[in-house]
């Protein structure tokens, strides 16, 4: 907000931001000449590597303390690292309507120079800011999120679920294991759920055999190529914004794949559409509802790239975290069991909205994965106003960066934190413990309104698998601990050989 007569932001002549101090005092490591703090992120000479991002997000709270600059990184903004959660509470909430997130820029350039042919102003959620994301957003938000559509997949992806499971019975070797690459197996479940949900159709990916260049496996290495990169395109030296480098052109390969691949199946949806006309019998699909109310394909290819791309690697690396974790922790995995036998006697029960409801313990484990390991290992925004943090004085256009993988496990916000508790996300009712735990510890799916946009079906797909999967079999893993580090998602970093048996 500006005043009129000298466009001095309003903020400035309060008492707050005469009293903080300056931007420039934010503590954080400093820049050197010509390289910035980019040189921290390069080969031998530097101090980090990519898959080290959760660890460099806690050694800069444990060396600098409640806010940290991290300046001097070629080609972008400022990096604030915000880890006081009251802070990052009054962030969010004071955010408006059209939320700045730190932006792709890589993704951007995709969609807004190398392909503007067919994106042109309809950009989607994902690496787009401002009124084109709010007003793109406003044309799929209603059905993706409506109660209704999420309750249309139950089954179908209730279906797929039973075949994956299917399918790892057939992987299971002498000793009762999956296989190495079982990571992989999970990804295929992963692509087939989003498949059935964002195009309308089973795109074959828990067929035995695939071939490594059949089109699911191609679509799952796509996915994990363009997000895994992403944060080598970002943080290291952006040579690829002057000349196309190799990892630059492989990328726009890949983004060029995703979009032929979606408006294949979109159009076969429409074509469907068009001669046996919408859904008569209970309710439409998410593609009929966007088709027939937006009446363009192409929002609804943009919101299906939007969901497979994100969707991917992200529901995968959560759901190979949370079977490590149960497979880690026998004690809670049976108690899990017993909330599912309790629930479904018989194994064979289908699964209804209020049956999954009333899994509490299985939420509360998953949300203590989150809250431990979490999946997205921060959230941020980029700031549209000049604001006070921590007694500073913030200028706009600061990347502010909420470590959600630190502030979940700070015991000033939350009480035990370095112990693995699922109880304290129940009711005392439900067995729960009162402690603290800050709501904004904790958000797995961001805040407000750019909260993830697919999180009702991300939800709807995990608690689906890990319903099925712990209801009739035994998880365990009898090797070496795994490490936990980043790719573009914070997983375990190793062969995932659960030992699976049938109880």
């Amino acid at each position: 907000m500006y005043e009129h007569d000298d466009m001095v932001p309003l903020i400035h002549h309060t008492t707050e931001w005469q009293n903080a101090l300056p931007y420039e005092e934010v503590p954080g490591p400093k820049p050197i000449p010509i390289l910035g703090n980019t040189w921290r992120m390069m080969p031998i000479i530097g101090q980090y590597t990519i898959g080290d991002v959760a660890k460099i997000s806690s050694q800069l709270h444990e060396q600098y303390g409640q806010i940290v600059k991290f300046s001097g990184l070629i080609g972008r903004p400022d990096l604030l690292f915000i880890y006081d959660v009251d802070e990052i509470e009054k962030c969010y909430r004071t955010e408006g309507t059209t939320p700045f997130r730190p932006s792709m820029p890589s993704l951007v350039k995709y969609k807004s120079v190398v392909r503007k042919d067919f994106f042109g102003d309809l950009g989607g959620v994902v690496g787009v800011h401002g009124e084109p994301w709010r007003e793109f957003r406003s044309k799929v938000q209603k059905p993706v999120l409506q109660l209704s559509t999420v309750r249309r997949y139950l089954q179908p992806l209730e279906v797929v679920t039973d075949d994956f499971l299917k399918r790892c019975e057939t992987l299971l070797d002498a000793n009762s294991e999956l296989p190495e690459d079982f990571d992989n197996e999970i990804h295929k479940w992963s692509l087939e759920c989003i498949g059935r949900v964002a195009l309308d159709t089973r795109l074959g990916c828990l067929e035995s055999n695939l071939s490594p260049d059949s089109e699911p496996q191609q679509i799952i290495n796509a996915a994990k190529y363009a997000l895994r990169n992403v944060a080598t395109l970002e943080l290291k030296a952006p040579y690829w914004r002057y000349f196309p480098t190799p990892l630059w052109t492989h990328y726009v390969k890949n983004m060029n794949f995703f979009v032929e691949v979606c408006m294949k199946y979109i159009k076969s949806a429409t074509d469907r559409l068009k001669v046996q006309g919408p859904c008569k019998h209970g309710e439409p699909s998410l593609l009929e509802k966007v088709i027939m109310s937006q009446k363009d394909e192409k929002i609804a290819t943009i919101m299906a790239l939007d969901l497979i791309l994100v969707g991917i690697d992200t529901i995968s690396m959560a759901v190979c975290s949370i079977l490590y974790q149960l497979a880690t922790r026998p004690e809670q995995q049976e108690k899990v069991h017993q909330e599912l036998k309790r629930l479904m006697p018989d194994p064979k029960t289908p699964l209804t909205l209020q049956l999954l409801d009333q899994m509490h313990y299985l939420k509360a484990f998953i949300k203590e994965v989150f809250r431990m390991y979490s999946t997205v290992i921060g959230n941020g925004r980029t700031l549209q106003e000049d604001a006070v943090i921590c007694g500073y004085r913030i200028p706009k256009g600061v990347q502010a960066v909420f470590p959600t993988i630190v502030t979940g496990n700070m015991e000033k916000y939350v009480t035990d934190a370095a112990e693995f508790k699922p109880e304290r996300w129940l009711k005392p009712s439900q067995g729960g413990f009162e402690g603290k735990l800050h709501p904004f510890a904790s958000l797995p799916y961001g805040y407000g309104a750019r909260m993830c946009l697919g999180r009702r079906f991300a939800d709807l797909e995990m608690q689906i698998l890990l319903a099925k999967l712990l209801r009739s079999y035994k998880l365990e893993y009898e090797h070496e601990p795994l490490e936990y580090a980043v790719t573009f998602m914070y997983a375990p970093d190793g062969p995932l050989k659960f030992k699976m048996t049938k109880y």
